[in-house]
């Protein structure tokens, strides 16, 4: 019979699993990881050239996504065009951006998985006589490593061409050039942080889970353990 025990503890470490899941994910699908600087109205790509004046619209570059000026559209507030700019794996910009890429993509399905197992540990919290807090800590430090690996690895992708279309002749690898960075890459970095704060504290729900407490209640026969 199943036993459904909530902590504090276990609960804190649920949500923000899913939490840390979805900002990942969000983060990665964004194209707000470079702002560049405002672009002549005429301009639909960075580094083409347009007539007229200057406007307050930058245009965005994420790892495979980018947001742009709509050329077709002159009169309304929101006249941008967002989408991926590379339809295939090999289109991304950089090689640096493609690893980044798979890096990510690994340690956020690591991620999810770890969100989604989550939701059961009220109900189940060990298979084969292993913790599944402390499996999923586990998992949520080597997701935490592939992501700091991608981190890492993106600001090398700044000197592509794709980047100083966005960012001017100055960009470089680790240098933005004209470019600031967005809040997709910054989310990341917390996400990041997250997580190995989800991994420690994985640890504590384990503990909280499987004190005397909790198992004086399971021997008292109840099925609903609510503990502080």
């Amino acid at each position: 019979m199943c036993h459904v025990i909530v902590t504090c503890r276990s609960m804190l470490w649920t949500l923000l699993s899913i939490v840390v899941a979805f900002a990942e994910l969000i983060a990665f699908m964004s194209a707000d990881w470079l702002i560049g600087k405002a672009k002549p109205r005429g301009s639909a790509e960075p580094g083409e050239q347009g007539g007229g004046s200057l406007e307050p619209h930058h245009p965005t570059l994420g790892i495979y996504a980018r947001c742009i000026r709509n050329p077709g559209v002159q009169h309304f507030q929101r006249e941008t065009l967002c989408g991926p700019y590379a339809e295939t794996f090999g289109e991304i910009a950089s090689g640096f951006w493609q690893t980044t890429a798979i890096f990510l993509a690994v340690g956020i399905f690591i991620l999810c998985m770890v969100a989604l197992v989550s939701v059961f540990t009220m109900c189940v919290q060990s298979i084969m006589k292993k913790s599944i807090f402390n499996v999923c800590g586990l998992l949520q430090g080597i997701a935490g490593l592939f992501l700091i690996l991608g981190l890492i690895l993106y600001p090398a992708g700044w000197g592509c061409q794709k980047a100083i279309g966005y960012c001017g002749h100055y960009a470089s690898a680790y240098k933005p050039g004209d470019c600031s960075l967005g809040w997709a890459f910054y989310t990341a970095i917390g996400g990041t942080v997250l997580t190995f704060i989800c991994a420690v504290f994985s640890a504590q729900a384990e503990i909280a889970t499987s004190s005397d407490k909790v198992q004086e209640e399971i021997e008292e026969g109840k099925n609903l353990i609510c503990l502080l």
